[in-house]
């Protein structure tokens, strides 16, 4: 830099729709730049919830240099909150340096003062440093390499877990089990709901699922296990870089005897190391649940999730798990409820479940 040469200054604004591509090429470019950076996710969530989006980018020289998605959301149970990126696993702050960074948090703090929101919420992505409070003990990741060959995927999975897989490979070829592959959301969301209920979860919408397939179809597999014609397991894929990723699963108390949810796993996976993938991500699960019990026995050991807040009006962290006594007895009700009323108010209540 000569003496007649200035630092390029550094400008961040509210992304709009017209920066939708060029938000996108960032992530797709960043490293650590996953499908839930994705600029999609905001129209997403403003569709189903009406909540809304405040994408914002750091720009030098009309360059993007920075990105950090946060949705304001207005949970009439649990108050109001930014959270980057709300309704996902990821999100969170993308930025070049640290200074970029700095400033992108700046203004969610601004922005968090503004709004009166009790916290503000970064699940992943860069790391903002030392003033926010990393939550290091709540979620796991669960991802594996996916072996080219069908032989090699099956010794990757241990011994227990593999012989089940054997199983429902069986039951395929004896025709007791069929597979469908096609975007069906009304195939998929009764199946997915009462899935739910039986875990005590209230249900999303089905306008929100409706959203998610209109912008993401393109990055989207759904696969369907039946017996008798009728679909028994249902699973939503999303596809990104390199990564698969297995992220809605619904199964019927009629799946297990037939081993469906290995099946529709196992099925997914060989789908992705086909098409060239490399990484089958599991996604996130709460420690110490049946999910996160679940992706243990694939052989998958679990990676500790950092997500870090920013408190502002609240005394004290977040805790939005089926662990925390507040929602033990929830959970334990709602399951007793008929299904009717689940479907019902499940959608009006996911709204709290960000």
């Amino acid at each position: 830099m000569d003496g007649n040469d200035q630092p390029i200054s550094l400008s961040i604004r509210k992304a709009e729709d017209l920066d939708s591509n060029a938000w996108d090429a960032y992530v797709a470019a960043h490293s650590e730049g996953e499908f839930f950076h994705r600029f999609g996710w905001g129209r997403v969530i403003e569709r189903a919830y009406g909540y809304e989006s405040h994408f914002f980018m750091a720009m030098r020289a009309e360059k993007i240099v920075g990105i950090l998605p946060l949705i304001d959301v207005r949970a009439p149970l649990l108050g109001r909150s930014l959270i980057s990126t709300a309704f996902t696993v990821g999100g969170g702050l993308l930025c070049d340096d640290n200074a970029v960074g700095a400033a992108l948090l700046d203004k969610a703090e601004a922005l968090g003062r503004t709004l009166s929101v009790k916290y503000i919420e970064l699940r992943s992505g860069t790391a903002p440093g030392s003033a926010w409070s990393p939550v290091t003990d709540r979620h796991a990741g669960f991802a594996m390499d996916l072996p080219a060959s069908e032989d090699d995927n099956l010794k990757a999975i241990p011994r227990k877990r593999r012989a089940e897989v054997r199983k429902a490979i069986k039951a395929h070829g004896a025709g007791e089990i069929s597979l469908r592959h096609e975007i069906a959301p009304d195939l998929f969301y009764p199946i997915y709901a009462a899935s739910l209920r039986e875990h005590g979860t209230p249900v999303f919408s089905k306008r929100f699922l409706n959203a998610l397939i209109a912008e993401f179809e393109d990055d989207i597999d759904m696969f369907f296990v039946e017996t008798d014609g009728a679909p028994i397991v249902a699973l939503l894929n999303f596809k990104y870089k390199k990564k698969y990723l297995p992220y809605y699963i619904g199964a019927l108390h009629s799946a297990r005897a037939c081993r469906g949810s290995e099946f529709v796993f196992w099925v997914s996976m060989r789908h992705a190391a086909e098409a060239g993938y490399q990484v089958f991500d599991f996604g996130r699960s709460k420690m110490d649940t049946g999910p996160f019990a679940f992706k243990r026995l694939w052989g998958i050991e679990p990676e500790m999730l950092t997500y870090h807040y920013c408190l502002l009006s609240a005394s004290e962290l977040p805790n939005v798990s089926p662990k925390n006594p507040k929602f033990q007895m929830f959970t334990k009700v709602w399951r007793q409820l008929p299904a009717p009323v689940t479907n019902q108010l499940g959608p009006l209540l996911a709204a709290n479940f960000a």
